[in-house]
């Protein structure tokens, strides 16, 4: 019996109903040889391209505001940079954006407390999505699993604070 051909994708489907010769492998001669493997993909994926270059451009970025915020003045002059910001802005601008997100954060915290209702308020035990419990009319032995619902505020309160005398 002759050897089918080989195929090159590295997508082929891998048969193990057959009985083939070498069909045990997965790889084919010629994706060993190429080094390609079972995948076939080539390159990097563009999200490492983004993060590997998001990664450089922050730390070249840094270099730079700690040599504009720590350098003297001279040795920027003497390498030839006149024109930069003022240093206040070295201290100004993270101040700025911490005090930012403090802020952000407070508001955040305001607007749940004013969205919640208060303990008092009757939309706290029951609201549009509500569900009262079903009862069900079967025999002891076919009991279906009940579905999910709500307790009873009674039932709750009678559970919880009931006497036990």
């Amino acid at each position: 019996m002759e050897d089918p051909p080989p195929v090159n994708s590295p997508r082929r489907v891998l048969s193990l109903s057959r009985k083939r010769k070498g069909a045990g492998s997965f790889l084919n001669v010629d994706n060993k040889a190429s080094g390609l493997g079972v995948s076939g993909q080539h390159g990097p994926k563009p999200a490492e391209v983004y993060g590997f270059v998001g990664s450089i451009t922050t730390m070249v970025a840094t270099a730079i505001f700690f040599i504009w915020a720590y350098a003297p003045e001279h040795w920027l002059h003497s390498i030839g940079i006149f024109y930069y910001p003022n240093r206040y802005w070295a201290v100004a601008v993270p101040t700025y954006c911490m005090v930012i997100i403090v802020l952000g954060l407070a508001f955040y915290i305001g607007l749940n407390f004013m969205a919640t209702p208060s303990p008092t308020s009757l939309n706290v035990i029951y609201d549009e999505h509500s569900r009262d419990p079903q009862n069900f009319t079967t025999v002891e032995d076919d009991q279906p699993i009940e579905s999910i619902s709500d307790i009873d505020i009674n039932q709750i309160n009678e559970l919880m604070f009931r006497d036990l005398k």
